[in-house]
């Protein structure tokens, strides 16, 4: 093309009829382009995306891909493996055949050995809300949530042993090594709440879970977006300032203490380590006030704390519903996501966790109401206050049981191939089931869902691709979601 001379130019340069008319349409344009990636509708483009985030303020809120759903994520997650056949998958057909063979299952050896008869569940399941959804008594409290909940009946899991079962729950991937669930978030997001962690986990009262730290580990990720572990009964050590200290010394302290480190970052301008090092500081200088606000029940209500049963004589629930409270002040308090954990690691029976292999009746029996009134009181609150309106809720375990009980035992083997996981709030529909096992609930069927997908089902819900969310390590471009995964789309409203 040959370049415009003075004679010509003239025929280059827009009239003014043609700069509204180009405009204006260009503006259209641009709209439907917005609408379009809104809906993802757009070819796709998987180039990744690296959140831009500063080692000097780590937590600062971050901009998502596209308009979230939900800005704050609690996972509830049922360590040992709580058996989706006697809690929230009905099977009609179990109950006929309980006692028989089950077909196909002549030689079938499962993760501790050899099968025997067909089991129908252990408590009665009932029709629950206006949806009518089969629930069994187990849970009588999560169950009255009936018309609430997002069941997925479809899951499935690429192990069936308790630690690399977890692992894939809470990082996506069986092997160790790899960041959790949390630490991706509040890498690509941030947090809202400058004073506290972007990511806490709260431990059992009774201990951790099988893989403890793993759950919320940063691994490749960079050390800032790690979870900080703590519950009700165990505050975060080391913070706690000593008595003879007064507060306005204490604050003095602080401000000399931040001008020298300004001081010295200064002087070494770029240095990422250091800045991270300082914001690491600065924040655990603030958390010796708001830590200690956050895990301060004085002004919750006696009505509050008899309704998650914190008063009840049952330590181990009364400690529970105290963790259960935790999490909602958290979520209260902007804290990007939260982990809250029940069931903690034991060999043998498995008495502390939701591992029922010889004796799921007795455990079970002292497991439910543990998690039950504290948990359904949760849901219930968050609701309530208006919280459930952009917070997730998500109801996880690692994989499901057997529909048939260990041979000489009184208890339900592992079982990775169909169980059951749940849940409410931005985002997802209410009263509605996702997915299904075979008639005995031995594997999935319909619609088969994987932890890839609920993963990335969670990301898009808060605003990001889980195709795209990406860090470089080793020269790969890591993901949570690995290669796999896609939305389940049937799920949102």
């Amino acid at each position: 093309m040959n370049l415009p001379t003075l004679a010509n130019a003239g025929r280059w340069l827009l009239n003014r009829r043609d700069f509204l008319r180009l405009g204006g349409t260009g503006l259209g344009g641009i709209a439907l382009t917005a609408l379009l990636a809104e809906q993802r509708l757009l070819a796709n483009d998987k180039t990744p995306i690296r959140p831009a985030w500063s080692p000097e303020s780590p937590g600062a809120p971050r901009s998502p891909h596209f308009a979230p759903r939900a800005t704050n994520v609690l996972v509830i997650f049922c360590s040992g493996a709580l058996s989706h056949l006697d809690s929230w998958d009905y099977k009609p057909e179990l109950i006929k055949r309980n006692g028989e063979p089950m077909p196909g299952s002549e030689k079938l050896v499962t993760f501790q050995g050899a099968n025997g008869a067909l089991t129908k569940p252990l408590w009665e399941f009932r029709p629950r809300g206006k949806s009518g959804k089969m629930i069994s008594e187990m849970l009588p409290n999560l169950a009255e949530l009936a018309d609430d909940l997002c069941f997925i009946h479809s899951m499935t899991a690429n192990s069936n042993t308790h630690g690399p079962a977890e692992n894939q729950m809470g990082t996506g991937f069986t092997l160790d090594g790899f960041p959790s669930m949390g630490a991706w978030v509040s890498y690509a997001l941030g947090t809202e709440n400058q004073d506290l962690p972007a990511f806490v986990a709260i431990p059992d009262p009774r201990g951790v879970p099988q893989i403890g730290p793993n759950h919320w580990n940063s691994a490749f990720l960079p050390a800032a977006f790690q979870g900080t572990a703590f519950n009700a009964d165990k505050a975060i050590p080391n913070l706690k300032t000593p008595s003879q200290i007064s507060v306005p010394g204490e604050m003095a302290s602080r401000d000399f203490l931040k001008f020298m480190n300004e001081r010295h970052l200064a002087r070494h301008p770029g240095d990422t380590e250091l800045g991270a090092r300082i914001a690491s500081y600065e924040l655990a200088a603030k958390m010796q006030l708001s830590a200690a606000e956050v895990t301060d029940f004085s002004k919750e209500t006696a009505a509050t704390i008899k309704f998650y049963g914190a008063d009840d004589a049952n330590q181990l629930k009364a400690r529970f519903a105290k963790n259960c409270i935790l999490a909602r002040r958290l979520v209260e308090r902007g804290v990007r996501f939260v982990q809250l954990f029940n069931g903690a690691y034991a060999m043998g029976e498995g008495v502390g966790n939701w591992d029922g292999h010889k004796t799921l009746k007795t455990q079970y029996d002292i497991h439910a109401p543990i998690l039950d009134q504290p948990c359904a009181a949760l849901i219930k609150d968050l609701r309530q206050r208006g919280l459930l309106e952009t917070t997730l809720v998500a109801f996880v375990t690692e994989f499901g049981r057997m529909p048939t009980f260990q041979k000489d035992a009184s208890g339900r083997d592992h079982n990775p191939k169909g169980f059951t996981v749940w849940m409410t709030g931005a985002g997802v529909k209410r009263g509605f089931s996702y997915g299904a096992t075979d008639e005995f609930g031995y594997q999935a069927v319909e619609n088969v869902a994987t932890i890839y997908d609920l993963h990335a089902t969670l990301l898009h819900l808060l605003g990001l691709d889980h195709e795209r969310l990406s860090f470089y390590h080793n020269g790969i471009e890591r993901r949570l979601t690995d290669v796999h995964g896609e939305v389940i789309k049937e799920v949102l409203v």
